[in-house]
């Protein structure tokens, strides 16, 4: 075997340009593999992050059969005590929140409008979403108790309110009554979301049990995390501390916003076909430089079979050295464009004006992507250069059983 191996060594440096640049090839497309996809995934962390920080969470912890038709009455008993205890329960957990959720009918002088309306803690709703960062005009709610509510920028200008005016809610209670009340706006908020910002509105979540005869009930108890990577380990940590609640269920971020996992999924299909075109280019690329080196060496290869050589053992060599040859591209790729993902992971990538943007919906840390830092991401593209090029170097190999010694020894 060493004999062979340093034979296929020696026949690749026959020709160092074509090797080099074939070697060169596949290293550029390396870099660009290793680079690619874990960019891609660091992306996707980003966007799934800025979504489930405006509201949604990683998870919730709701009654049964709430997230597909939200009633009031499908309510959390004591929900502020299971949420206390969650508080303390496990280290995967960085915000806890109380929240209840309701429709109503917002009314200011000869305007109204329909409009979600959520009881919220204040003292810790800033830990689970970035609605109270964003606060454009006025102040968020003060306590669990105030009589006052918050409202997004565009349901605020169609029910031309300022801070300081008062609204009008109209709905109906957890017991079947009427639900109203009229309360002052203190702020106005502004997410960058049109349909959040002309149907949402906050207010204190003890005002809203009040309001909707609720008692001590609530929707939902939203979790976050400390990344969407900590997924699994933050769900089992949810479901062990609820296991003694036989009346509650947990929903990660997948089925509390569906559309988001879908649009993710497309984006990975567009994102693998073009891996999947530049690893065409590079079968093409290893393909032309052994068909070029068959043709070059036929005359040779004729001798080798006079000589006894079988077809399989010359096949076997060129295998060896499309394999050296990809090795070598491989290996130089993968060494660039591990260092140059690490580089941009320790710093993250910066885009012109994403810091700023992102500063304005109160989430400045997501304005870099940083590139998901896992094993996978970097052995994707190699391993299918490794075995598509190795692949693609068989068909020209196949001639070689077909050659006829005297043939072949004809050929110029």
């Amino acid at each position: 075997m060493g004999t062979v191996l340093r034979l296929a060594w020696r026949n690749l440096w026959r020709n160092r340009r074509r090797t080099w640049l074939t070697a060169g090839a596949i290293a550029f497309s390396t870099i660009l593999l290793v680079g690619w996809v874990p960019i891609q995934f660091g992306a996707y962390d980003i966007m799934i992050n800025a979504t489930l920080r405006v509201f949604p969470g990683h998870a919730q912890v709701q009654r049964p059969g709430y997230q597909g038709k939200p009633k009031i009455r499908n309510a959390i008993d004591d929900a502020e005590t299971l949420a206390n205890s969650l508080r303390n329960g496990s280290k995967h957990f960085t915000g806890v929140a109380v929240r209840a959720q309701g429709f109503v009918l917002l009314s200011s002088g000869s305007r109204s409008y329909g409009a979600q309306i959520v009881g919220v803690e204040p003292e810790y709703e800033g830990d689970t979403s970035s609605i109270p960062g964003l606060i454009k005009e006025g102040r968020y709610l003060s306590s669990i108790d105030a009589q006052e509510l918050v409202i997004g920028s565009a349901l605020a200008r169609n029910l031309k309110l300022k801070v300081g005016d008062e609204v009008t809610l109209l709905g109906g209670g957890k017991d079947g009554s009427v639900a109203a009340a009229i309360l002052p706006v203190v702020g106005i908020f502004d997410s960058g979301s049109r349909e959040l910002d002309r149907f949402f509105s906050e207010i204190p979540l003890h005002t809203f049990q009040d309001i909707f005869t609720m008692g001590d009930s609530a929707h939902t108890i939203t979790i976050m995390g400390k990344s969407v990577e900590d997924q699994a380990q933050l769900l089992t940590a949810l479901n062990d501390a609820i296991r003694d609640r036989g009346d509650v269920v947990v929903l990660g971020w997948e089925e509390l916003v569906p559309g988001m996992k879908e649009a993710i999924q497309i984006d990975k299909v567009s994102g693998f076909i073009f891996l999947g075109i530049l690893i065409a280019i590079v079968v093409f690329s290893i393909l032309n430089t052994f068909l070029m080196s068959i043709l070059e060496r036929t005359r040779e290869f004729g001798l080798m079979l006079a000589l006894g050589s079988r077809p399989k053992r010359i096949a076997g060599l060129m295998m060896l050295e499309s394999a050296l040859l990809t090795l070598i591209g491989l290996s130089i790729g993968f060494i660039i464009g591990t260092a140059l993902v690490y580089w941009a992971h320790v710093s993250g990538i910066q885009f012109p004006g994403a810091e700023d943007i992102m500063e304005q919906f109160n989430m400045p840390e997501m304005g870099r992507i940083y590139p998901q830092m896992k094993l996978f991401n970097f052995l994707l593209g190699p391993i299918t250069i490794f075995v598509a090029t190795n692949l693609a170097a068989w068909v020209p190999i196949l001639r070689i059983r077909k050659l006829e010694p005297i043939e072949a020894m004809r050929t110029i």
